[in-house]
């Protein structure tokens, strides 16, 4: 915790200098960044599904995770094994009721006593229980009767927790699709479904009154489904793009992240909580899928997430709720082969059964803190550079995208900057494209840009002008 802590005042300080003293900024902001790399964040989770016959045990899944810089992870129950195997690791845990057990825990408060008692008690504090999600996108499923029993298994299980000491310590909530909102475009009107509000604004007021949070479940990778352009995946994947003007906001999004985050959070605004915390329980994209799903590669999954957790990691935020990384957990640890539905519901694990990584994000600690065996040599430098062939306009939305993102400090590459002149848009791209590799982890990914880019060994820099590197 301590730590955070100070990771969070470098953080506040690195904002305050921004101005006054540029080469400190993009010291500072390298130092924060390394150390973001090296310890576990408190921003980033995962989901620990268990729809398969191939999950690791326990222990190793556990060990699996303390391997990582993810910092909290959620289950779909209370699976007491796993629970267990996380004692004293300090990895959040949010543990789950299943959509089944809602009607008995609304209608009984006994029965959620004894939920509590037997899921949470045994467990807390050795194990780091921070939330309780009744249920899992219950309000869009369309089932009325349960709809309305969610509140009051949440009041119950509360009333529990608070009898039992633990009332503030750990939080209830439920989880919701996006499917809540009729309206998410522009982001600025956002709006819940009205058939939702009569159960919606009591529910949302219980969250305020306990300081739970609001979760939801964002999936660019749907919205690209709808709307197959390569735009729009580049938009989605948090790549360079033109952007989207919000027209009623003047903000600007370079990402579908940030605008349905943001669209949940006018919503909450509207109905007079725009000040609840919203946790992302879920979001991730596939690794593949049938014929008929578009972009569902192993390409694309490790854009979306690796990227993902670059922004986060940035804590740049959301346009309406900036300085700050939204808690959110990436769908899933493993692959369910036992899933129903497409292809695609069985492919956004992280790793595999084997332990090993489907594809690499940037989350193993020893990867993220470039560290070598003691007999390996020292890696080579590389710098991040535009490819021969790209058109001006292709790199100029790299820079806006860049630029706009807040990333990094672009002020080196303005009328009087060190890297201004020469003023072209090609020396330009260079010197924030490279920037934003050397800042956001060093990944290959990192140094893609829309396969607009490519690493070098030489070093960019010239007179005044003086290009970060780093090895790989």
């Amino acid at each position: 915790m301590l730590l955070w802590v100070v990771e969070t005042e470098l953080f506040r300080q690195t904002t305050m200098v921004t101005h006054s003293n540029p080469s400190l900024l993009l010291h500072l902001s390298l130092v924060t960044t390394a150390m973001y790399f090296a310890v576990s964040q408190p921003f980033i989770g995962v989901n620990y599904g268990q729809v398969a016959d191939n999950i690791p045990a326990p222990e190793a899944s556990a060990e699996l995770l303390k391997s990582t810089t993810i910092g909290k992870v959620r289950l779909y129950g209370a699976d007491p094994a796993f629970i267990k195997a996380l004692a004293n690791s300090g990895i959040g845990i949010v543990i789950g009721v299943a959509n089944g057990d809602i009607m008995s825990l609304a209608s009984d408060p006994d029965s959620a006593t004894q939920w509590v008692n037997a899921n949470v008690l045994p467990h807390y504090p050795e194990s780091n229980i921070t939330l309780i999600t009744l249920g899992n996108e219950i309000m869009s499923s369309g089932d009325e009767g349960l709809v309305s029993q969610v509140l009051p298994a949440m009041q119950n299980v509360q009333n529990a927790l608070d009898s039992a000491s633990l009332g503030g310590k750990i939080k209830v909530s439920t989880v919701h699709s996006m499917a809540i909102l009729t309206q998410s475009e522009p982001p600025s009107a956002g709006s819940f479904d009205p058939g939702f509000m009569d159960i919606l604004q009591p529910l949302v007021a219980f969250l305020k009154n306990n300081e739970s949070p609001f979760a939801i479940n964002p999936y660019p990778f749907f919205a690209y489904q709808s709307d197959p352009r390569p735009e729009t995946l580049a938009f989605c994947l948090f790549q360079p793009n033109s952007g989207r003007v919000d027209k009623g906001s003047g903000k600007i999004y370079s990402n579908m992240f940030d605008a349905q985050v943001d669209a949940v959070h006018t919503a909450l605004s509207n109905i007079g909580f725009g000040d609840i915390e919203i946790v992302i329980a879920e979001t991730g994209w596939p690794s593949r899928g049938d014929t008929n799903e578009v972009g569902a590669t192993v390409e694309n999954a490790r854009a979306y997430n690796g990227n993902l957790i670059a922004h986060l990691r940035s804590m740049v935020g959301t346009p309406f709720m900036p300085g700050k990384s939204v808690d959110t957990f990436i769908f899933a640890l493993y692959d369910e082969d036992l899933k129903p539905g497409p292809a695609s519901e069985r492919a956004f694990g992280l790793y595999k059964a084997d332990l090993t990584m489907a594809y690499d994000v940037g989350l193993d600690k020893s990867s993220s803190n470039h560290k070598n065996p003691p007999t390996s040599p020292e890696r080579e430098t590389q710098w991040c550079i535009p490819k021969v062939e790209v058109s001006e306009a292709q790199l100029q939305t790299n820079i806006d995208y860049i630029c706009a993102s807040q990333v990094i400090n672009c002020g080196p590459i303005q009328p009087g900057g060190a890297c201004y002149e020469p003023n072209t848009v090609l020396s330009h791209a260079a010197f924030a494209m490279n920037l934003y590799y050397q800042k956001v982890g060093r990944n290959p990914w990192n140094c893609d840009f829309s396969q607009t880019a490519m690493l070098t060994s030489q070093n960019p820099s010239y007179n005044a002008c003086v290009y970060v590197g780093g090895s790989t």
